[in-house]
């Protein structure tokens, strides 16, 4: 492989809630009705706390999140997980769901130019499913990845380095990794994508994305390919 061919760039790994898709506090939402379900906090101050941790670990996979709020109580952590999932789902159904202002046109063209194109979540498959239908977008992206047998959720390498397996995708040196939170860029970092991108449309402000290690910081994902154009 020559050196133009390493450094181009073949795969984009890109988050969806926050990143691609439109999160209008519906994850917040989630969770307190989750809270309500499973009694995680058992008043105001311990509530706030409990937002205050969901904030910070935003892109995370939910059920680490929810093992961590309930103190490694695994039924109850479960049966939060599961509320939240419920909710999450019956918000998207019931039209709270949109995608991100360029997002669509974005992965689009990167698909024209022969770049391969994977969405990530750290929601389960069935919340993720919801979303893909919602939106239409069963045939927008060439892998489609969640938390799960074998490939856990972020700020683990894993979900990018499954999405270069599966598309057959030469070298970590030609994956970009983009995402609204610290633990999308962590993700990215610790993949050894050769650029991690925050977007600023979502969870985390400039600041926390690069104090993760981000490379570059986009206003939104409509801004990639022009700096795609740009990294050598």
């Amino acid at each position: 492989m020559s050196p133009t061919e390493q450094a181009k760039t073949t795969l984009v790994v890109f988050d969806m809630a926050g990143t691609t898709v439109e999160d209008t506090g519906l994850v917040q939402q989630s969770f307190l009705a989750a809270d309500e379900y499973a009694g995680l906090s058992k008043n105001a101050d311990e509530r706030a706390e409990m937002l205050r941790y969901v904030h910070d670990t935003m892109g995370q996979s939910k059920i680490v999140v929810f093992r961590h709020l309930s103190r490694g109580n695994e039924e109850q952590a479960q049966a939060a997980n599961k509320a939240f999932e419920r909710c999450y789902a019956q918000l998207v159904e019931d039209g709270n769901c949109s995608p991100v202002p360029g997002a669509v046109d974005t992965i689009s063209a990167l698909r024209e130019q022969g770049v391969k194109v994977a969405l990530t979540t750290g929601f389960a498959h069935e919340t993720q499913s919801a979303i893909i239908r919602a939106l239409g977008w069963e045939n927008l992206a060439d892998v489609v990845l969640c938390p799960g047998e074998g490939v856990r959720g972020r700020p683990y390498p894993d979900m990018p380095l499954t999405a270069l397996l599966r598309t057959g995708t030469d070298s970590v040196q030609q994956m970009v990794v983009v995402g609204d939170t610290s633990s999308d860029i962590t993700s990215g970092v610790r993949s050894g994508a050769r650029a991690s991108i925050g977007v600023l449309t979502g969870a985390h402000n400039a600041e926390q994305l690069r104090n993760a290690g981000a490379t570059h910081v986009l206003d939104s994902v409509a801004e990639l390919p022009a700096l795609l154009a740009t990294l050598v």
